[in-house]
This record gives structure tokens, C-alpha cells and sequence, in this order.
């Protein structure tokens, strides 16, 4: 099971979604929760916890903001007297352009978030999981990062690049006894989804929104909690510098022909 009973745990994109989704779980599995988010949301967040008996602060916070990412972390060793996991999982949908229309200003801005936010994360939490010779950090990357069709180009590149630190700052951390590990949700209703969602229900679709995977739906944000959880627990000792999709099977094909009728035939 994945028990995070009385480990210190921060979670930054907490006032919704797959953040206040983690931020939940965790707690009710038994951890001190730092719920981050530039949104004053992230009190309800705290809020839900307590009032179902568990322990959490709220902070706004930047995590495009190196001053700030220090500071919620130091806030973490000062309140609950030390970390033990770290879910960078703050995000944003990237400038929703076509290629040719994006600027500087949006792709600045979708790593500044999606990208160094994780960075940003990692680099301020790494030096206290070293000393204790332990700690988790999960981060938030996304099929888009795997292949393309999932998002634009800025986001796509920006969760391309977590993937990649995933993945090269395992090495880095070779012996260290701290473990990182990146989960790439395929589509999640969330409220970065929701015009997705909203374009669907008002041309009736909605039935049809994640036909694609071959689980044949989309996903909510307690599916990528409960991934994100067990990576941050103790029964995920022997992962590491992995990127697993959350995707209903989505990134397990190569682009195919949708059957006709309820089932391909066999």
C-alpha cells in the first residue's frame, strides 16, 4: 500500500485538479501536506483536509519564482520539521496557438512554469533529501511530452523537458537514496481540459471525449493521485527515473483507424 503516514510532503499546483486531488489523498494516507498554488483556492484545498482530520498548510506561491519555491520549502522543514516528497505537479496549457502565431512572451512563460517550475522544485529540495539520504520527487510531465497530438508546441516541449530532467537528474542523484520519477497523464478533466470538455458537451459529444485510448474514456484527477502517491510512498523503493504514462493505454499505439462499431474485430 501506498501509506505516506507522517511523511512531510509539498505539492505544488494544489488549489485544483490533479493537485487538490493528491494534496487529498496523501493526507487521508497520512501525510503533513504543503499545498502550494498561485491561487487563493489552495485554501479550500486545506480546508478540505482539515475538516476530514488530516494536517495541511496553504501557501500562494510562484513556482516560476526561485525566492518563492525556496520559501515553500523552508516553510515545509519549519512547520512539520523536514520534507520527504516533493509532487511538482504545478502546470499550465501552454500560449494555444498554432506554431507560427507563438511569441517569445509564451514560450517564456509555459517554461517558466511548466519546466524551470520543476527545476526550480528539485534544485531547492534535493540538498535536504542528500542529507537524510532519502526523499521522493514526483513531477507532472504528460503524454504531449511522449509524442505529439497531445498539445501545442510550447507545451508539448515544456513536458518534453521534464522528462528529461526526470530522467537525467536520476543519474545525478546516483547513490544519493533519493528516488525521481515523472507521470505523463493522458487527458484528465481538469480545469487546464476544460474547454475541451466545454466545446464537447455543447455540440453533444461529450460520449466521445477520450475514444481514442482503449480504455475508451478520459481520466479524473484521482487516477493521477493515486500514481502520484504511491511514488512518493516507501512501496515505490526500487522506481526510479521512469516516465509513466497515466493515459488509458493512449501513448501504447502508433496513430491508428477508430473500428467501426463498438469493438474492432478479432
Amino acid at each position: 500500500m501506498a501509506d505516506l503516514k507522517d511523511k512531510r510532503i509539498i505539492i505544488t499546483g494544489a488549489a485544483s485538479g490533479i493537485g487538490r486531488a493528491t494534496s487529498m489523498l496523501a493526507a487521508a494516507k497520512g501525510a503533513m501536506v504543503v499545498a502550494v498554488d498561485l491561487n487563493r483556492e489552495v485554501e479550500e484545498t486545506v480546508s478540505t483536509i482539515e475538516a476530514a482530520g488530516g494536517r495541511a498548510i496553504s501557501v500562494q506561491a510562484d513556482v516560476s519564482e526561485e525566492e518563492a519555491v525556496e520559501g515553500f520549502i523552508k516553510r515545509c522543514v519549519n512547520e512539520f520539521g523536514g520534507v520527504d516528497g516533493i509532487y511538482a505537479n504545478a502546470g499550465i496549457g501552454g500560449g494555444g496557438k498554432p506554431f507560427l502565431e507563438l511569441n517569445v512572451e509564451d514560450w517564456q512563460r509555459t517554461l517558466g512554469v511548466n519546466t524551470i517550475g520543476v527545476f526550480l522544485c528539485i534544485k531547492h529540495s534535493v540538498p535536504h533529501f542528500v542529507a537524510q539520504q532519502s526523499g521522493s520527487i514526483v513531477c507532472t510531465a504528460s503524454v504531449a511530452g511522449l509524442r505529439a497530438n497531445a498539445g501545442g508546441v510550447d507545451y508539448s516541449a515544456s513536458k518534453a523537458g521534464v522528462i528529461s530532467i526526470v530522467q537525467t537528474v536520476a543519474y545525478q542523484l546516483y547513490g544519493s537514496g533519493v528516488r525521481i520519477n515523472g507521470i505523463c497523464p493522458g487527458l484528465i478533466e481538469t480545469g487546464m481540459t476544460e474547454p475541451i470538455f466545454a466545446q464537447a458537451r455543447s455540440r453533444g459529444s461529450e460520449h466521445r471525449i477520450g475514444q481514442i485510448n482503449p480504455t475508451k474514456r478520459f481520466g479524473q484527477p484521482s487516477e493521477i493521485a493515486e500514481m502520484a502517491c504511491f511514488l512518493l510512498s516507501d512501496a515505490a523503493s526500487y522506481v526510479n527515473g521512469q516516465a509513466i504514462p497515466v493515459d488509458g493505454g493512449l501513448s501504447a499505439s502508433h496513430p491508428w483507424v477508430f473500428p467501426r462499431g463498438e469493438r474492432a474485430e478479432m
